[in-house]
């Protein structure tokens, strides 16, 4: 069963010689925009090998020379699967370990919890399962007094020095540009010290420590530090971590950006896997470093890149346009901008459709969705009880009031994302229900009531709930999705919770997906037997959620291709954005215009969710609400449309399609 299909999407074909160039010229020429050298691997394991090659390499030149080798690291979740590669090399090659000193690049401070420290995880994932002397491996100390941090960082510094320095230093990198924990302001000469975590910092390593808080601060290896390495490793996998690593590459230095500093270091890598290095020039707009293998979504995004560069609509670029900016290819190829820019005119109007479902007794020649069958059959998969809405609501509406058997499948509780006020409030209402109208005065809610109540003032920052106030917080999540379903006339036989259990652990942290994930997901499938699957392709949820779901949808899609299942010989899969992100326009496959009335519907059914406004705990580094996010996305879309010399709409909901692979 292949439960990682996400990370097999690739929404544009990138020919291999924009990220392996045959010889050093060529690759100069593609990377004259990278201020660091940056490898484009096409998989995370492809990657992982190479670096784990390397680490090792000088790992055995040191043994050779009866040397130590120092190593510092960092645990972010880039790292994981180097860790594993290392362990599996330890393991099945006999690779020994046992001249390496580690150094942790950070710790939490102040710690109390010594399984939230970041040392715990490093020993976790690699220390402990290869023969590494616990006497090489130094760590910073997350407990000490405060009195006593600036001599321990002193000391730190000085052991560095005892060893000889840092021969390889591994490490990710943060949402906002941050290595090792060095926060956005930190300066190039730091060195180890105590700094406060800004919030984006602080949720992103919770999420990767599988906790729900962590100390405000860290002890951490300051950039000085990091820049005296003989060799350091920036690592990065997925799409969600594209604009940071081009900021960091191509970006100037700058103390807003600690990646950045690394473009003054003389033996830095960057690796990163194909949708990390997705906004990298020579990827993004490779006509702006080389000649290009032109296919229609390339052309497409040259043409919008150019119309945004000269704020020209597509019918009116010109040949002079083309040529000032790279793009002449593209006037040898098709004869003349005229014939360029109505072929993508075209392309793009046909994204365009009022029936995402298809329109019945119409050419469908050139329309993104099918006519026939209808009505059609719809299965809506949405991670949290709110994603259905935020990200397609104008067009879940659509395709209801065009006659569509519409089903709506809830893949979590969200119980997670409901703050305990708002259990206190439903707890209460139901205690002065049950007061005024049960005449047998039933104890047992008010015990219950009595006990939460009790729970809840009790309860410290960053305690796991107990279950009972997980059910109900799963409850408060129903509830609303039922209500929201209802405002759009999706029946409630045809609202499904699934209740995945890989997210069921209370905890930011979710266990790995599983067959039984996927079996809940393929029996719905099976049941409904869809024409059409909506499932979400906003894989840059900061917490993962989206993906896995995502997963379960296309692992189980995959069973039953294997099965060689009737039903999905007729069945279209569409991705959605919404909440976290938005589908560039080169890849817009369907776009459903909203009027400023099914605008406002929307925001009406997102709105219904009522425990996910202003106390919804999950909002990422994004501040809007979801609601707001939602309509300035689905603006934008419309505006970017409208700009291009397209129809001019109020907004519209954007689709990709999906091929099971």
């Amino acid at each position: 069963m292949r439960t990682n299909l996400s990370s097999q999407i690739s929404l544009n074909r990138v020919s291999t010689r924009y990220y392996k160039p045959e010889n050093t010229i060529e690759r100069s020429v593609l990377t004259r925009f990278e201020k660091i050298p940056t490898n484009i691997y096409e998989t995370v394991d492809e990657g992982v090998s190479c670096i784990a090659d390397e680490i090792i390499r000088k790992v055995q030149e040191r043994q050779r020379d009866g040397k130590f080798c120092t190593i510092a690291a960092g645990t972010g979740a880039s790292l994981r699967p180097l860790f594993a590669e290392l362990v599996r090399r330890h393991k099945e090659e006999g690779v020994s370990f046992r001249n390496v000193v580690v150094f942790n690049l950070y710790e939490y401070y102040p710690l109390t919890e010594p399984n939230n420290s970041s040392f715990n995880q490093l020993n976790e994932l690699f220390l402990k399962q290869v023969d590494i002397d616990p006497q090489n491996v130094f760590t910073l100390n997350g407990t000490i007094p405060q009195e006593g941090v600036i001599d321990h960082c002193h000391l730190y510094e000085q052991r560095i020095k005892t060893y000889g320095g840092i021969d390889i230093a591994v490490m990710g990198i943060g949402r906002e540009g941050n290595i090792g924990m060095n926060e956005p302001g930190s300066a190039a000469t730091s060195q180890t010290r105590l700094i406060l975590i800004d919030a984006t910092s602080r949720s992103e390593a919770a999420h990767n420590l599988g906790v729900d808080n962590l100390p405000p601060c860290s002890i951490t290896m300051g950039i000085g530090s990091i820049m005296e390495a003989r060799k350091v490793f920036l690592l990065a996998w997925g799409e969600e971590k594209a604009d940071i690593i081009k900021k960091a590459v191509e970006d100037k230095i700058s103390d807003s950006l600690p990646a950045s500093y690394l473009q003054m270091h003389q033996n830095a890598t960057v690796c990163v896997d194909l949708p990390t290095a997705a906004h990298l020039t020579r990827i993004q707009r490779p006509w702006l470093v080389t000649s290009c293998e032109w296919n229609d979504k390339l052309i497409r995004s040259a043409i919008v890149w150019l119309c945004l560069l000269t704020k020209k609509p597509i019918l009116k670029l010109t040949n002079k346009d083309y040529n000032e900016n790279g793009l002449s290819e593209l006037l040898a190829l098709y004869g003349s901008a005229y014939n360029v820019n109505i072929k993508i005119f075209n392309d793009l109007q046909h994204t365009i459709t009022g029936w995402p479902g298809g329109k019945p007794n119409a050419d469908d020649t050139y329309r993104p969705e099918r006519a026939k069958p209808f009505p059609k059959r719809v299965v809506v998969f949405s991670p949290h009880p709110d994603d259905d809405v935020i990200s397609m609501g104008g067009t879940l509406r659509r395709l209801v009031q065009q006659g569509h058997e519409v089903h709506v499948a809830y893949e979590t509780s969200g119980n997670i994302a409901v703050g305990d006020e708002e259990v206190v409030r439903f707890m209460h209402f139901i205690n002065g229900f049950n007061q005024l109208f049960d005449e047998n005065k039933n104890e047992t809610i008010k015990n219950k009531y009595a006990e939460i109540k009790k729970f809840l003032l009790s309860k410290k920052e960053g305690d796991m709930d107990a279950r009972d106030i997980l059910t109900i917080k799963g409850l408060i999540r129903r509830g609303e999705a039922r209500t929201a379903s209802t405002y759009n006339q999706i029946p409630l036989e045809r609202v499904h919770f699934l209740d995945l259990p890989f997210y069921e652990t209370g905890r930011i942290e979710k266990n790995p997906i599983s067959e039984a994930d996927v079996n809940i997901v393929m029996n719905l499938l099976r049941e409904v037997k869809p024409h059409q699957i909506y499932v979400a392709g906003d894989l840059a949820d900061p917490h993962g959620t989206h993906r896995v779901c995502t997963d379960a949808v296309l692992a189980a899609i995959d069973e039953e291709k294997k099965a060689g299942a009737e039903w999905l010989k007729d069945c279209r899969i569409w991705m959605y954005r919404g909440a976290w992100a938005e589908w560039e326009i080169e890849n817009i496959e369907m776009a459903v215009p909203l009027s400023p009335e099914e605008l406002r519907a929307k925001r009406n059914s997102i709105l219904k969710h009522q425990s996910q406004m202003e106390s919804a705990p999950f909002l990422g580094n994004d501040e809007r609400l979801f609601w707001q996010r939602s309509e300035d996305r689905n603006r934008g879309t419309a505006s970017l449309y409208d700009s291009l010399g397209l129809a001019c709409y109020e907004a519209m909901e954007a689709f990709v399609e999906y091929k099971p692979l």
